[in-house]
């Protein structure tokens, strides 16, 4: 058995384990921790070879043959890409089940709420890792399913059963008009095998697929990744369900699971149907307008902390489209590593908003009042540095990945050039870098500055237990915001390799 297996079926095999009667916190977080390591270790042992076109630069890769007609395999397999995002999530699993709530204070199946965020882990890591297109969506579809329970059974406010009903009709649409996608790029390929490697191959012949079927299979993925990353006008579903989610599933969902939609446009559909992500390139710069500026000023509206966080992770991916579309290594490696930094980032922010509304019973701004940083100054402090994380101050890794995305988006240009859609689309979306400051550090002013609401202490402060997540994730944002490339000098090969692909070599 390779370490990527060991890494996507050790959470199946741990929340077995708790169905089954296993103490629930401790095999998750022993589960946690140990994938964790296993992360590490897969990219530190990562010896990529040399960039070639139709093939990936695998290390660690693990293949078990199911079907001969059409190939198919349980394949897994590790290059740049994947190799961050494998990072993201085993660091996100563990803060994510290390500020679950004891099993005692769990109203509920404790078993349901451990093993949920444990599939959840395992159905990410499964779609990050996989080298087959056939398990790419089907170990998706496995993490959506406790999500929608989740936020059902275990949610917060009124109207979770319907947030959760909601949930399931948006994402279950989108994936049934990728699965279209899929299925129409697999049979305009050969229909021979789910191999991703061969499929890659295939795309970067010479005959090709014809550019208007391009188009119209580009348009179906673009829908259907786009609903489940909200796409703006796709993303309705995204700031309720964030809201209303239990925390360690607003962290895990936000932070690691929603990048699956950005993931499959970087891995399958930009680079096998190039002729069709070029025709609508305009149309994504224009969507991700609006999520950036749109729903920026949305996000300012908000009157709760936890719909703000939800409106501001939606926002945020519109810079991550952005690199995508500019489709230069600087400007995708950009979207990579802002996909990193942001999953990092809002699982924070959201861990927090979990640990204010344990104490205070409410993310309302005007039930939280202000000063409540003479309260629980730990608890600010590092909100504070969640904050300017957010808002991509420098040092962060949010900063270097913001700014390698808008370098991306003018690195086509040459001298005499005059600017185009996408470098117009850029110097708007730097608006959205001013939206995120207004509504972020307006946030933490008034719930953390100024006098306190009552002059009596309302809570105690974070404990070293709930500081050890919310530290870890603080300092993976520095690690790599103060040195990225830590993860670029992975990326940069993997990243080559897929525009030699869609450039037909």
């Amino acid at each position: 058995m390779s370490i990527l297996e060991i890494i996507v079926f050790l959470p199946i095999l741990a929340a077995l384990a708790i169905g089954f009667g296993a103490p629930a916190r401790f095999t998750a977080l022993g589960a946690a921790g140990i994938n964790l390591i296993c992360g590490l270790v897969a990219a530190g042992t990562a010896k990529f070879t040399d960039i070639e076109v139709g093939g990936f630069s695998f290390v660690h890769e693990s293949s078990r043959p199911l079907l001969d007609d059409p190939e198919l395999a349980l394949a897994f397999g590790l290059d740049g890409i994947s190799l961050v995002l494998l990072i993201l999530t085993v660091i996100v699993t563990l803060a994510a089940v290390w500020v679950s709530p004891a099993e005692i204070k769990i109203k509920g199946s404790t078993k349901l709420y451990y093993t949920s965020s444990l599939l959840i882990s395992a159905g990410a890591l499964g779609a990050f890792l996989s080298t087959d297109l056939f398990f790419l969506y089907a170990f998706h579809e496995l993490a959506l399913i406790p999500t929608f329970l989740m936020i059902g059974v275990f949610g917060f406010g009124e109207n979770r059963k319907r947030t959760a009903w909601t949930i399931t009709i948006y994402l279950g649409v989108g994936s049934l008009i990728l699965l279209a996608g899929l299925i129409a790029l697999f049979l305009n390929l050969g229909g021979n095998t789910f191999d991703l490697a061969t499929l890659y191959e295939t795309a970067s012949n010479d005959v090709n697929i014809p550019a208007e079927t391009q188009s119209w299979i580009y348009l179906l993925l673009l829908v259907g990744f786009g609903i489940l990353v909200s796409l703006f006008p796709f993303h309705s579903w995204a700031p309720d369900a964030y809201a209303d989610a239990p925390t360690p599933i607003a962290m895990l969902h936000s932070g690691v699971l929603k990048k699956f939609g950005i993931y499959g446009l970087i891995r399958i559909a930009t680079p096998m149907l190039p002729a069709g992500a070029e025709k609508w390139a305009n149309l994504v710069l224009v969507l991700l307008l609006g999520n950036i500026i749109i729903l920026g000023l949305a996000t300012i509206a908000q009157k709760r902390l936890d719909r703000m966080l939800g409106y501001s992770s939606v926002m945020h991916m519109g810079y991550v489209f952005l690199g995508v579309v500019a489709g230069t290594t600087i400007g995708m490696s950009g979207a990579v590593l802002l996909m990193f930094a942001h999953g990092v980032s809002i699982a924070l922010l959201f861990a927090l908003a979990g640990s204010l509304r344990d104490r205070f019973g409410s993310l309302e701004f005007e039930k939280l009042g202000s000063g409540l940083g003479k309260t629980v100054p730990k608890l600010g402090l590092l909100f504070g540095f969640a904050a300017f994380a957010s808002i991509g101050l420098p040092g962060f890794a949010n900063f270097a990945s913001e700014v390698m995305v808008f370098f991306g988006a003018f690195q086509p240009m040459e001298k005499g050039d005059s600017l185009g859609f996408l470098q117009w689309a850029a110097i708007i979306s730097l608006w959205g870098v001013v939206i995120s400051a207004v509504y972020m550090l307006r946030a933490y002013r008034n719930i953390f500055k100024g006098p306190l609401a009552s002059p009596e202490p309302r809570a105690a402060d974070l404990t070293w237990g709930e500081r050890i997540p919310v530290l870890l994730l603080i300092v993976a944002l520095m690690l790599i915001g103060f040195v990225p490339e830590i993860l670029l000098k992975y990326l940069r090969p993997a990243l080559e390799s897929l525009t030699l692909i869609g450039g037909g070599g």
